[in-house]
Parts: C-alpha cells; structure tokens; sequence
C-alpha cells in the first residue's frame, strides 16, 4: 500500500484510495486545514503536493445555529435545510422509527424549500416507494464499489466485498468493481 507522504506527487495521488482520516492525519502534518469534504480534502492536497503551497480557501461562514421552533406540518421546509436532529425527531415522530434522512429524500428537502413538512413528509413515501436507485457520489467510491459488486456476484457476502474492496484500493488506478477483483477470494 503506498503511503500518503509530501514526496508523492500529485498524479501519483489521484491513482490511489485514501480513507478520509488518512486525508486529514496528512493535512495535520503538513499544516493545511483538516475540515470540509473529501473532495474538499483532496483537492487542497492535489494543490499542495503540485505545488509545495497551501491552497488559498475563502472564510466559509459556518451555519448558525437556528432558533429553537416548534416544527409544525404547516412550517415551511425553509432556504439551506439542514438535517438536524429536531428535523429527524419530527420525521421520526409522524413517519415512524424506520425514518432515514436518505440521499433522495435529502435533495428533495433542499430542491423545495417553499414546501411544508407535510409536503415533505408525502415526497418521503412517494420516494421510499419508488424503485429508484440512489446515485451515488463520487466521493462514496466505497459504497459504488459494493454496489456494483452484488449486482455482479448474487450470493456472495459483504465480507467477499469487503475483501474485494480492500484488495482493489490498494491497486493503482480507479476504484471501480471489476469481475477480475474476484482473485481476492481465492
């Protein structure tokens, strides 16, 4: 497994997985700021091992604590909604304990901020029953890979994934499940 160190450069490290937590230890070391994204990590790497300086970042307002108000079925959904904990205990309350602020769900939230919770609270059933599959992120090369691995290997277990992910991380080159990966298991 290669390491993350300032001596690679910055092609080399868009050829290999490196987990958030080793994003940020390196960004410690090297003084560059630790928050944000993956991407957000990556690429203020990519920056300083192409060019030895740290990445100029504009003063990201942080979110400001919003007032404690009651969450009504007729309260708007509101600009910038965030999934916070009062918002999950609402939807949990009139959903139910099986409610998850899911990648689908969560766009829709942000895409309608006239809309009313209640509102919210019928796009959640219509998407929870639609057959949709959920785009994944490029960042979430994880989960991309373990998706695509079972949809190429029905009855094999997410340890054969497991085994199979971190055997391909650690290849130079992209992430992506091929049938090839399978070698991991013999």
């Amino acid at each position: 497994m290669v390491q993350l160190t300032r001596n690679l450069n910055a092609e080399e490290f868009k050829e290999y997985y490196f987990l958030k937590e080793d994003l940020k230890n390196f960004c410690r070391m090297e003084g560059l700021k630790v928050s944000g994204s993956k991407q957000d990590l990556e690429n203020r790497i990519i920056h300083y091992l192409a060019t030895g300086e740290k990445l100029t970042e504009p003063n990201i307002k942080q979110h400001s604590k919003e007032s404690n108000f009651e969450i009504s079925m007729d309260s708007k959904l509101g600009e910038n909604f965030r999934c916070s904990e009062d918002k999950r205990q609402f939807f949990e309350r009139e959903i139910g304990k099986g409610f998850k602020f899911k990648v689908n769900f969560q766009k829709w939230l942000k895409a309608n901020p006239d809309k009313t919770y209640r509102e919210a609270i019928d796009a959640y059933h219509e998407i929870q029953n639609s057959n949709e599959k959920t785009e994944i992120g490029k960042q979430f090369q994880y989960n991309q890979y373990i998706r695509d691995f079972f949809e190429d290997n029905d009855g094999k277990s997410l340890e054969d994934a497991i085994k199979c992910w971190n055997y391909k991380k650690n290849l130079k080159g992209h992430n992506k499940y091929e049938k090839s990966d399978l070698r991991a298991l013999l």
